[in-house]
């Protein structure tokens, strides 16, 4: 199990809100060290070049990771690159990276592409989360 978990988290920018609120439940728990290799909101990935250089640049960030983390949002059925992300984790690799969908707080609705790609499919609770990254990236 590592010291400090690599983590690639999924998510759309139109529902950022859900993404920052992820991030401070991560940081709250004073027992999980991570670090974040997610695409930042101010990444010039998404303005800049084709659809192929964005795939790649996504490939390169998730390389390291230990897991990748999917909002489970309905939004994640009809999100573009969150399916190719997705597919990248699952086929670009050796070893497929581990998914971790995550339903977001405070909805109950969520997307069936993510339920049908994670390996765990977990509920808006810190202990829920981290013990599932923890799980998942034995």
């Amino acid at each position: 199990m590592p010291n400090i978990y690599n983590l690639f988290i999924s998510h759309s920018w139109s529902y950022f809100d859900t993404y920052d609120r992820l991030v401070k439940l991560l940081e709250n728990d004073s027992y999980f060290s991570y670090q974040n290799f997610s695409v930042s909101r101010g990444s010039p990935i998404h303005t800049s070049g084709t659809d192929a250089e964005l795939y790649q640049a996504i490939l390169n960030k998730m390389k390291p990771c230990h897991i990748v983390i999917v909002l489970a949002g309905v939004y994640a059925s009809y999100s573009k690159w969150i399916n190719k992300e997705i597919r990248i984790a699952q086929k670009e690799f050796f070893s497929p990276k581990p998914i971790l969908g995550i339903k977001p707080w405070a909805q109950l609705r969520v997307s069936q592409v993510v339920q049908d790609k994670s390996d765990d499919l977990v509920g808006w609770s810190t202990d829920s989360i981290v013990s599932a990254i923890r799980r998942l990236s034995i």
